[in-house]
């Protein structure tokens, strides 16, 4: 009931939403399979997208390797994700996050 008892169950396998502004998302290189975390939110770092929601577009570039890549991850107008995209880069599901 509201949410009190118990996480919220995921909106989508691959974004965690932290709270009501912040999302989380990690991604794996396809090179050399560094990890890297991006935490974005709603205010400061998705934008509008054609047909009335939400995108969030960033390049990829990990710390180890220089691996490079880009991910999208798109929302609908009520801030759900609707779909992840990735260029060089493959979505970890948030079932196998280490927290």
């Amino acid at each position: 009931m509201f949410g009190l008892f118990g996480r919220k169950k995921p909106s989508h396998p691959y974004v965690r939403q932290e709270d009501e502004q912040t999302f989380r998302v990690r991604v794996r290189t396809l090179r050399h399979g560094d990890v890297v975390e991006f935490r974005f939110t709603k205010a400061a770092h998705i934008g509008a997208d054609e047909g009335g929601g939400y995108l969030f577009r960033k390049p990829v570039v990990s710390a180890q390797h220089f691996d490079r890549g880009e991910l999208v991850v798109r929302f609908d107008a009520r801030y759900n994700v609707t779909a992840t995209e990735g260029e060089g880069v493959a979505f970890i599901p948030v079932s196998e996050w280490e927290d």
